[in-house]
């Protein structure tokens, strides 16, 4: 009887022990999938990707497809806005499952995070004051003063070509740096730009130069043995999104062009 009643309890530990490592290192997607919603990460602050409204309300290109994807995956999107730099310490930290902010592949960031295939292209803008005729070029960068959000790929490409990058906190406070001089130049995406000057059609600011090629836009997802499946899920989703010409409307709709295909 005793015997009985230790291998009833050895086998209760057991099991408690298995489902709490489970739980522990579970897989993400079905983490989400229980859970009915899925933790998408934004700045909120640069048009069109995601910014607000004239209600207030959380838009943009990227909304709309995170929220799609999460129709796809059958649960609801949850968004939290913050800070460039904060988005990818909230994504190490699992405090969000996915950042879905216009997010370029690059090598670094290839390094520390999983990316789902592109969903948009996009090149890099060079952008003056109307009146400036002197940078002409990517070269002509070194030595200038330039503006971005911290570890942006802009800043990156920036600091790439010797400028002297003043980092901030988001793409309205770097148009107000150039516009009224205390800056020569900032990087951002062409798009950015054109959806800039149609809320600022007066605005005394010019692209200089454009990048031969594109940039890959991806999600990045915190690398791990248990995002295979989500990375793969989402891969899916985007691929019946671009099938079914969802992700081509919504370019058009915030763009003005199609950026999901090269």
């Amino acid at each position: 009887m005793k015997k009985t009643l230790l291998f009833t309890l050895i086998a209760a530990l057991l099991l408690t022990s298995c489902a709490k490592k489970q739980e522990a290192t579970g897989d993400h997607l079905a983490r989400i999938k229980q859970q009915g919603q899925i933790v998408v990460a934004m700045e909120g602050t640069w048009a069109p990707w995601t910014y607000h409204d004239e209600s207030d309300a959380l838009v943009g290109y990227d909304v709309e497809v995170a929220n799609a994807i999460a129709g796809k995956l059958g649960v609801k999107a949850s968004f939290v806005e913050g800070e460039w730099d904060g988005l990818f310490a909230g994504l190490d930290a699992d405090r969000y499952d996915l950042v879905v902010n216009g997010v370029d592949i690059t090598e670094e960031r290839s390094r520390k995070y999983e990316f789902t295939t592109p969903y948009a292209y996009n090149k890099t803008a060079v952008i003056v004051s109307s009146d400036r005729n002197d940078i002409k070029s990517f070269e002509d960068l070194k030595g200038k003063k330039t503006a971005n959000t911290i570890s942006s790929t802009y800043a990156e490409i920036a600091e790439s070509y010797g400028a002297d990058v003043t980092g901030v906190d988001d793409l309205n406070q770097t148009f107000q740096l150039l516009i009224t001089g205390r800056i020569d130049a900032t990087l951002n995406a062409e798009m950015t730009y054109y959806d800039y000057m149609k809320a600022h059609p007066d605005a005394k600011i010019k692209i200089a130069t454009l990048s031969k090629d594109a940039t890959h836009v991806a999600i990045p997802v915190k690398k791990g043995e248990d995002s295979a499946s989500l990375v793969e899920a989402i891969n899916k989703a985007l691929e019946e999104l671009k099938a079914d010409g969802t992700l081509s409307k919504l370019s058009i709709k915030y763009f003005g062009t199609d950026i999901t295909t090269l």
